[in-house]
């Protein structure tokens, strides 16, 4: 059989793919008869214990999103209009809209080229007298700098919220990313490493936020304080929303997180099989490769290439896609998006997001993609390059 042949009976590879790793099923059958679908049940509580005590979290809440997650810690915040919240411009747009929900303009900085996370060296600069937040985003779940996002923060009494969407299970010299900065977000969509469709989670690692997070996160009621037997019955109290996930998805998500370690080692032999198939022929394609600072500890959230210009990201892309294989690009930068234009949020120049931007692509990475399967991906860029 020629290779022409072989393609045309290769089966098509897709980005992603949703997974059962263990009880999960049983598990949703199980809050079923429970008799508690709502939310803030059996696996809701038992996710959130097991977060708080696999990464020293002092309270972890449950959401339907990271987005919920993220707006929530903006409230949390306590922005005001004009005020200002430092952030990378490569992220998804919740990372902006959160802030800007509570009328906080997002202040722009550009990132580093070799993690793609924020460059905490041109944090500083970007401080005005209105500034009153560091949102950081852990890209591809590698952290940022965080000694040195800390110490600015805490030289200019700001607050630290990390969008550690991508990083559950990474770690910064040994400290779980979403335990490090006042609070942290966590992401369990259904491309995420664990998953249960939509989730989120919001990690309050400074306790003054913990009552008023949950007030929030009920509607903006004390009902936790109810259902703890502290008050003898809930009234509305604060701005709130509906922040609590349905009890089937912590069901799901708890058959997920039990198997933490053996979910992470398989992501991690997947990540190691691309980086072993790309890295020995990364320089003569010329392409750039991930990088991961020896401080940080990976959980191999995705495996990207840098291509050498736009123009041929725009035709491998093309090429892996006509054959079945979906590899994507990633973010659209923020700055450059009709939003920002519209509302005057791209006054800096960033010309590292621009020009990385243009030149990434994420490979197929799922919990159950083979070895033949990867090694079908990189054939198929290969043949291209």
């Amino acid at each position: 059989m020629n290779s022409e042949e072989r393609k045309s009976l290769s089966a098509p590879i897709p980005f992603n793919k949703p997974f059962v790793a263990g009880k999960e099923l049983f598990y949703i059958a199980q809050a079923v008869t429970m008799g508690n679908l709502g939310g803030d049940g059996h696996f809701t509580q038992a996710c959130s214990r097991l977060l708080e005590q696999t990464f020293g979290i002092q309270k972890v809440l449950l959401t339907p999103s990271c987005t919920a997650a993220l707006e929530m810690a903006a409230m949390l915040c306590r922005l005001e209009p004009g005020d200002e919240v430092i952030m990378p411009s490569y992220t998804f747009v919740t990372t902006a809209s959160s802030f800007v929900r509570e009328g906080a303009t997002p202040v722009f900085v550009d990132i580093r080229s070799d993690t793609l996370n924020i460059d905490e060296t041109l944090i500083e600069a970007a401080i005005s007298p209105r500034t009153k937040a560091i949102c950081v985003v852990h890209y591809a779940g590698v952290a940022c700098e965080m000694d040195t996002i800390m110490a600015i923060a805490k030289k200019h009494n700001l607050l630290v919220v990390e969008d550690a969407a991508q990083g559950v299970n990474s770690s910064y010299k040994g400290k779980p990313l979403g335990s490090i900065g006042d609070l942290g977000c966590y992401s369990f969509h259904e491309t995420k490493n664990f998953i249960c469709g939509e989730g989120g989670a919001l990690c309050i690692n400074n306790p003054r936020f913990i009552e008023t997070a949950e007030i929030i996160r009920e509607k903006g009621t004390n009902r936790s304080r109810f259902i703890r037997g502290q008050v003898d019955k809930y009234t509305w109290v604060e701005i709130g929303s509906s922040y609590v996930p349905s009890e089937l998805s912590s069901a799901f998500l708890y058959g997920q997180l039990e198997l933490m370690q053996e979910i992470s080692t398989q992501r991690q032999t997947i990540y190691n099989n691309y980086d072993c198939l790309i890295r020995p022929i990364a320089d003569r394609l010329g392409l750039q490769l991930p990088s991961i600072p020896t401080e940080c500890t990976s959980n191999s959230h995705m495996y990207y290439l840098i291509c050498s210009d736009g123009p041929q990201r725009t035709k491998l892309l093309s090429h892996m896609r006509s054959r079945g294989i979906q590899a994507v690009f990633h973010y659209v930068p923020l700055h450059s998006a009709p939003a920002s234009v519209k509302r005057g949020f791209n006054r800096t120049s960033l010309p590292k997001t621009d020009n990385l931007s243009e030149r990434l692509i994420r490979l197929p990475m799922y919990f159950d993609i083979s070895t033949s399967e990867q090694e079908q991906v990189v054939d198929t860029m290969k043949s291209f390059l």
